[in-house]
């Protein structure tokens, strides 16, 4: 009989709460259960001592026995001091997505062609000093025209 550390949720609806029991693993989730060790209450602060509430020698010993805590009860016990669990890193979590990463490269692109074009349009007028000089006499047409 393969044994699992688990939790078995209670309360009401948006209301969570769980019992930590050892079960069958082939049992329902909320179905019968061989020993409540202990329980949690999500809603609490998580600095309260009240969150979890864990039966550490009923642990150990269905631990030794050879039950297998999920990943969230595994996280209680090594809090716990119960069990030691290797701490997890996913080192691609923080990158983007192929997708994302694709547009992202296009976006660099059109950046990159604007500040070229922008570029390429102050170096034309810094050639052609008369050009510039051509709009301030057509201002000064207008104002005697509107006078």
């Amino acid at each position: 009989m393969a044994l699992s550390i688990r939790l078995s949720r209670g309360g009401s609806k948006k209301r969570p709460y769980y019992r930590i029991v050892v079960a069958d693993a082939r049992s329902p989730r909320d179905g019968k259960f061989i020993e409540k060790i202990g329980n949690y209450n999500p809603l609490l602060a998580k600095d309260s001592e009240n969150r979890v509430v864990l039966d550490a020698d009923r642990a150990k010993h269905w631990l030794s026995v050879g039950a297998q805590p999920t990943d969230r009860v595994a996280r209680f016990l090594d809090a716990a001091g119960v069990r030691e669990r290797a701490a997890r890193t996913n080192p691609n979590k923080g990158k983007p997505g192929e997708k994302a990463t694709e547009r992202a490269e296009e976006r660099a692109d059109k950046l990159k062609a604007q500040e070229e074009a922008a570029a390429a349009a102050a170096a034309a007028p810094a050639a052609e000093e008369p050009a510039a000089d051509a709009p301030a006499g057509d201002e000064a047409a207008t104002e005697e025209t509107a006078a």
